[in-house]
C-alpha cells in the first residue's frame, strides 16, 4: 500500500532530473503518477521503471497542452491530488547582454509554465469529494531568495513562483489544499551538468573545477541530490504535513 494510495500525483518535468526523482519517491509511497514534459523518450523510460505510471508530452508554456496534460493524466489515473510544478530551465547572461526574447524564454518556461499547470489540474486538487486534501508544489530554487550574477530572467521567475505558491496558499486554505515551494539550492542534474559544461567551455577549467564552483556554493560545499529533494516533496505531500503551508523551504546543503 503506501501512505500515498489512491492518491494521483502530477509531475512536470518527470522526465530526468528532480522530476523524475520526485515520481519515483511518490509511486514508492503508493500515489500513481503521471509525468509530463516536452520529450517522450525520457519519460518513458522513467514511466516503465516504476509502478503505476502514465508518461504525457506536453509543453507547459502552452495553455492548450496544459488543458490536455490534465485531461490525459485524469484518464489514465482519475482525479488530480497532488500537482508538483517542477519544469524548468535556465540560461545566463548579464543583464545589459540579456535580450528580451531570452527574457521572455526563462520566464514562460520557470514561471508562466508553473502557473499554467496548477491552473489546469486546480479544479480536480480543490474538489469537494476528495477523500484528503489536495497538495501543490512548486520546486522553485535558492534564486528565488536570493540574486545570482548572469541569471537575472531565472532569478526574477523563480522570485515569481515563490510568489505564486504564497499567494495561492492564502487563497486556498479554506479548502484545505497545501501550496508550499521547495527552493533547492545547486543540484546534481542534468540542467546543472550542461550549466558545468558551459562554464568549462569559456573558462577552460576542468569539469569537475567548473562543478565545485557551483557546489561551493551551497552551505556545506556539496551538490544536493535530486533524492533529497525528492524526499522533501514527499514529506509536504504526506498526512505529517497538513499543517505546512505558504512556506518556501530552502534547501542549500546540510550534513552528508
Amino acid at each position: 500500500m503506501g501512505a500515498l494510495a489512491g492518491r494521483h500525483a502530477l509531475i512536470t518535468g518527470g522526465g530526468t532530473g528532480i522530476g523524475a526523482a520526485i515520481a519515483r519517491a511518490l509511486a514508492g509511497a503508493g500515489a500513481a503518477v503521471s509525468i509530463a514534459g516536452r520529450r517522450r523518450a525520457p519519460l518513458d523510460e522513467v514511466a516503465t521503471e516504476i509502478k503505476n505510471a502514465t508518461a504525457i508530452v506536453a509543453d507547459v508554456t502552452s495553455e492548450t497542452d496544459c488543458a490536455a496534460m490534465a485531461r490525459a493524466a485524469r484518464e489514465h489515473h482519475g482525479p488530480i491530488d497532488i500537482v508538483i510544478a517542477n519544469a524548468g530551465m535556465a540560461e545566463s547572461a548579464p543583464v545589459a547582454k540579456l535580450d528580451l526574447a531570452h527574457w521572455q524564454r526563462v520566464i514562460d518556461v520557470n514561471l508562466t509554465g508553473a502557473f499554467l499547470t496548477v491552473k489546469a489540474a486546480l479544479a480536480d486538487v480543490t474538489r469537494k469529494n476528495a477523500a484528503t486534501p489536495g497538495r501543490i508544489v512548486f520546486i522553485a530554487s535558492t534564486a528565488g531568495l536570493k540574486g545570482y550574477p548572469y541569471v537575472a530572467a531565472y532569478c526574477a521567475a523563480k522570485h515569481g513562483v515563490v510568489g505564486l505558491a504564497r499567494a495561492l496558499s492564502l487563497e486556498l486554505k479554506t479548502t484545505g489544499v497545501t501550496v508550499n515551494a521547495v527552493c533547492p539550492g545547486y543540484t546534481d542534474t542534468p540542467l546543472l551538468a550542461n550549466a558545468v559544461a558551459i562554464i568549462a567551455a569559456k573558462t577552460g577549467r576542468s569539469i569537475e573545477q567548473s562543478k565545485s564552483a557551483f557546489a561551493s556554493d551551497n552551505d556545506d560545499g556539496r551538490l544536493i541530490s535530486p533524492e533529497e529533494v525528492a524526499q522533501k516533496v514527499l514529506w509536504l505531500c504526506l498526512p505529517e504535513a497538513n499543517t505546512v503551508n505558504g512556506q518556501a523551504i530552502l534547501m542549500s546543503g546540510g550534513p552528508s
